[in-house]
């Protein structure tokens, strides 16, 4: 079973820039994308063999996530416990018989950390999510989680400690989170692989020096790590200023 994750930044702008191609490309079962920035209506996209479901941002052009998937899920849930974040659309739970999909769109703490308490009070409802899902079925849980975990995982470490999706609270809660029986697919396959990023600024010439941060994760419960074949970045493939990542289980 193949998972893909993507931070489209704006779908109806990614679909100009070859999101369809890749889609058909890269065959997942699963295919989950973030800030998706539109409202039900503002975009016509369908794939043959594929169900869709949407969580939009009640604010224009912001937020929002999707995934497209194979196979029928058993539920669908929008938001996260009792927190307000639907208003957002940045959680999509699916159950599937074997395991849950959580797709998430994490909050960005914001350049001065204004969101940072925000944040980590966020992280601590997902994590709750997360932990009860997991009482029940293993799950897979991806998408852009807008923290670089270790210094391996982003290309200017020294002048980036302490900024957004780099403070010492944000990486913290990510290691809470592995330490609580989940694992990070890519870094797990790929313990000292320096370089490999998810996302890039617009700024000139960033991408193309691969001035990066990975940003963008698949995790699973520690208990489908035997399932676990394949985990790939798809820094090649162009339309956003994050690319795709990708995982295959043996389920």
């Amino acid at each position: 079973m193949k998972v893909v994750s993507w931070n489209v930044n704006g779908i109806r702008a990614c679909v100009k820039k070859g999101f369809s191609d890749f889609f058909e490309q890269v065959q997942a079962d699963i295919f989950c994308v973030q800030e998706i920035k539109c409202q039900e209506g503002q975009i016509d996209l369908s794939f043959d063999g594929y169900e869709s479901y949407w969580n939009y941002a009640e604010k224009k052009g912001y937020s929002g996530t999707a995934v497209f998937t194979k196979k029928t899920p058993l539920s669908v849930r929008y938001g996260l416990n009792d927190l307000d974040h639907e208003s957002e659309g940045r959680v999509l739970t699916l159950e599937f018989e074997e395991f849950f999909v959580v797709n998430c769109y994490t909050p960005n703490s914001q350049r001065d950390l204004a969101r940072l308490s925000f944040r980590l009070a966020w992280e601590d409802e997902l994590l709750d999510h997360l932990q009860s899902l997991d009482a029940i079925k293993p799950v897979i849980y991806c998408g852009d989680l807008n923290v670089a975990h270790e210094e391996i995982d982003i290309r200017n470490v020294k002048s980036n400690i302490g900024n957004s999706g780099f403070t010492n609270e944000e990486r913290g809660k990510m290691t809470r989170l592995l330490d609580a029986g989940f694992i990070d697919t890519f870094r797990f396959m790929n313990p000292d692989l320096k370089d490999h990023y998810t996302w890039w600024s617009y700024m000139r010439d960033v991408r193309a020096r691969n001035i990066g941060w990975r940003i963008d994760y698949i995790i699973i419960s520690e208990r489908l790590l035997s399932a676990l074949q394949i985990t790939a970045i798809h820094s090649e493939i162009m339309g956003s200023d994050h690319c795709p990542i990708s995982t295959e289980l043996e389920l």
